[in-house]
This record gives C-alpha cells, sequence and structure tokens, in this order.
C-alpha cells in the first residue's frame, strides 16, 4: 500500500511536478477554445447543408452525409495520426510545414465538427416544418427564413448537447499528445519517465477535473432549466 502511495499520490512528487503540468494544461486550455470556435462555426454551415431543399443541392448534401460518417466513425486519435504525421510526411507547401499545435486542433476540429453537425441538425429539425411555411407566406427567402427564425430557436435548444460534446473535446485534447503537443499529458508523461513516479498524472487528472465538473453542472442547470420552462408552458 505504501509503495502505490508514494507512486501515484506522493505530496512531494504533486508540488514537484505542478509546474510545468500546469504549463502544458494551458496548452489544452488554447487547443480547446481554438478548435471549439472552429467548430461552432463549420458545424453550423455544414448542418445547413444537409438541410437545404431541392435536387441540384443533392451532391452537397451527400457531401456532408460522408464526411460527418467518415469522421464520427474514425477515432480522433486515427485522425490525430493522419494529420499529425502524415500530413507532414506529403512534404506540400505549407500545409505540410504547419506546427503540431495547428495539426492537433485540425484534427480535433474534423472529428467534433461532424459530431456537432448532428446535434446542429437534430436542433434545425425539432423546429416544425409550420414555422418554415409561414415565414415563407411573409414574403422571406430560405435564407432569411433560417437566419430569423430556424436557427435562432434551433441553437438555443441544442446549447446543453453541445455543451456536454465540448466537455468531451476538453478530455480528449489529451489525445493530441500523441503527435508532440506537449500539453499537460505530455507533460506528465515525461516526469513519470523521468523520476518513474506517476503522480503527475493524478496533478493531469486534477487540472481536467476542475475544467469539466463546472461546464458539466452548468449543462446539468440548463437542461433542467428548459425543462421547467417547458412543464410551465405546458399548463
Amino acid at each position: 500500500m505504501r509503495r502505490v502511495l508514494d507512486a501515484f499520490f506522493s505530496p512531494h512528487a504533486f508540488r514537484q511536478s505542478l509546474p510545468d503540468v500546469w504549463a502544458g494544461f494551458q496548452l489544452n486550455i488554447k487547443l480547446m477554445v481554438v478548435a471549439e470556435i472552429l467548430v461552432l462555426a463549420l458545424a453550423l454551415g455544414i448542418a445547413i447543408v444537409r438541410g437545404l431543399p431541392g435536387r441540384p443541392a443533392g451532391p452537397l448534401r451527400a457531401l456532408a452525409v460522408v464526411y460527418t460518417d467518415f469522421f464520427r466513425g474514425t477515432p480522433l486519435i486515427i485522425v490525430a495520426f493522419m494529420i499529425g504525421l502524415g500530413v507532414p510526411g506529403l512534404r506540400i507547401h505549407p500545409i505540410s510545414y504547419q506546427s503540431n499545435f495547428v495539426y492537433g486542433v485540425a484534427a480535433l476540429t474534423l472529428v467534433y465538427t461532424a459530431y456537432v453537425t448532428e446535434v446542429y441538425r437534430a436542433g434545425i429539425e425539432s423546429v416544425h416544418g409550420s414555422q418554415r411555411m409561414a415565414a415563407r407566406s411573409l414574403g422571406l427567402t430560405y435564407g432569411q427564413a433560417m437566419r430569423y427564425v430556424v436557427l435562432p430557436q434551433a441553437v438555443r435548444r441544442v446549447v446543453p448537447p453541445l455543451l456536454n460534446d465540448f466537455v468531451g473535446l476538453q478530455k480528449d485534447t489529451a489525445i493530441i499528445g500523441t503527435i508532440g503537443v506537449i500539453e499537460a499529458q505530455q507533460q506528465a508523461q515525461n516526469f513519470a519517465s523521468s523520476f518513474f513516479n506517476f503522480t503527475g498524472y493524478l496533478v493531469a487528472a486534477v487540472f481536467f477535473i476542475f475544467m469539466t465538473i463546472p461546464l458539466a453542472r452548468f449543462t446539468d442547470h440548463l437542461v433542467a432549466q428548459r425543462e421547467r420552462r417547458e412543464r410551465a408552458l405546458a399548463i
């Protein structure tokens, strides 16, 4: 028992590894923020494309479906290797000469855009079609009806599942360490390799927990608030 405590819960090793792991975790936060901004914008665009009416938009809808199916079905670590190791090997200027941070953001964005696209699409489809028809009867174009009538309602409805996806994204930034980004997990691994002590992993876990638990509780609050509002409207 003593050996387990010393290897995983050493107070001295905790203090010793804290500065480096914290420096790495700041990179996790940057990865999360940049990827989230890109995901929110790209996923909304793809979700709108998937809902475009008419035969001429068929090829675009098909491409959107292929994209979401492919990246929802591919593990993030494989995408990270494809982007972080495969793209530099192509030696194509300028995409093969970017930093590991850029490749990490690209991998996170590709995978989570596919997930968030489906969240947006569910929100858009939850808005009753009669509202679109009413907007069109008032003279609004399809784009105007989406912008002023459908999307505001859809986005409000999907905020809780979006936050859940971003909890997952925050944790998955640790996977990006596999392509050479020196984030919290990688710093903990370096500490373990140098001192044969695994307390650094505990430090990294604490940082991730402190980041994700408040966001999870805020998501629960939003879900409960929405349920109370829906019950009040139903009375």
